[in-house]
């Protein structure tokens, strides 16, 4: 048993003490070759932790990351800064839903959603330790995409491909996908058919909003991310075709990094902003969650106790491979 932890207490050793030297480079404190050693240890740790969780080869995907972290950080480079950054953000935002487990009451679905942003958020440290020179949109865009196809390649297994998805499924499926083009296209629709008016109008709204508050919420965020986080690890205590819910929750681990990277985003602001996400996306998730029991399930306190006592669809444990 205690060589079985060791590795896990190792990892989170390894994590821990990039943390520090990220935390310290930060306050200024200490050389500056610190916050790159931060980002490569993590990046390294995370690919091989999500290799591991995914039942792929953990010691080959994880040098590779190591020797390209090394490298961006040796050469300098801003190109290779970059794509280790865009790299470290993408495998942060997949680990941080791999790493779930099914949750059978809301309270715990909340929990793993806070688990999933937690990794999410020190991906987003990590990846702006490589300094990386990016434009934000794109930066976005090709972050989510990718995130996108590796969550849903490993979903594709976890959820026994189309076979597992079934026709509530690919509903589901649908829907978020329908969501997550409406999310990322509203402001470039927006900029480019809206009137100068309702144009300077939204933007209004958002500063007013934004001076008042502190901080706006993420619309793919609260939106979608984190409730379908939530209903996914939900779901998946009853039925695997919570993992193809589960698949959007890139969407609420990838903004943190997104927002970060901001330099005219503050802690504070940043900070702000996935809490107002988090409030939102709970409430949606818990009135999906509540839609779907009445639904499929029977109506009253005690049917939704027996329903809660009987969902126990097994998966491995947190630390164990899922394949």
């Amino acid at each position: 048993m205690r060589d079985s932890r060791l590795p896990v207490t190792a990892w989170f050793t390894l994590v821990a003490a990039a943390l520090v030297c990220l935390g310290t480079s930060a306050a200024e404190v200490g050389p500056g070759w610190l916050a790159d050693a931060g980002s490569v240890a993590i990046s390294s740790a995370f690919t091989w932790a999500l290799a591991a969780r995914v039942g792929g080869r953990p010691v080959l995907f994880g040098g590779l990351a190591l020797v390209l972290g090394v490298t961006a950080v040796v050469s300098d480079l801003d190109q290779l800064r970059t794509g280790a950054a865009v790299l470290t953000c993408a495998v942060g935002g997949v680990l941080g839903v791999m790493a779930t487990v099914p949750a059978r009451r809301f309270r715990v679905a909340a929990r793993e959603v806070l688990v999933a942003s937690v990794i999410g958020a020190i991906a987003a440290v990590a990846s702006l330790g490589y300094e990386p020179v990016v434009l934000l949109g794109r930066f976005e865009y090709v972050t989510l995409a990718l995130a996108l196809a590796v969550s849903f390649g490993v979903v594709w297994r976890l959820g026994a491909g189309l076979h597992g998805l079934g026709r509530r499924g690919l509903v589901v499926v649908l829907v978020g996908a329908l969501l997550l083009a409406l999310a990322l296209g509203y402001a470039e629709l927006l900029r480019r058919y809206g009137t100068p008016g309702l144009v300077e109008s939204v933007l209004d709204g958002v500063a007013d909003f934004r001076d008042r508050f502190g901080a706006v919420p993420r619309p793919t965020q609260a939106l979608l991310g984190i409730p379908a986080l939530a209903w996914g690890v939900h779901m998946r205590a009853r039925r695997r075709q919570g993992w193809w819910v589960c698949a959007f929750g890139v969407a609420a681990t990838l903004p943190l990094t997104h927002v970060l990277l901001n330099p005219a985003s503050s802690v504070l602001e940043v900070s702000l902003s996935f809490l107002y996400s988090l409030v939102m996306g709970l409430a949606l998730g818990y009135v999906v969650i509540r839609v779907d029991l009445a639904l499929t399930g029977s109506r009253g306190s005690r049917a939704r106790r027996a329903e809660e006592a009987s969902a126990g669809r097994p998966e491995p444990a947190r630390t164990q491979p899922l394949l």
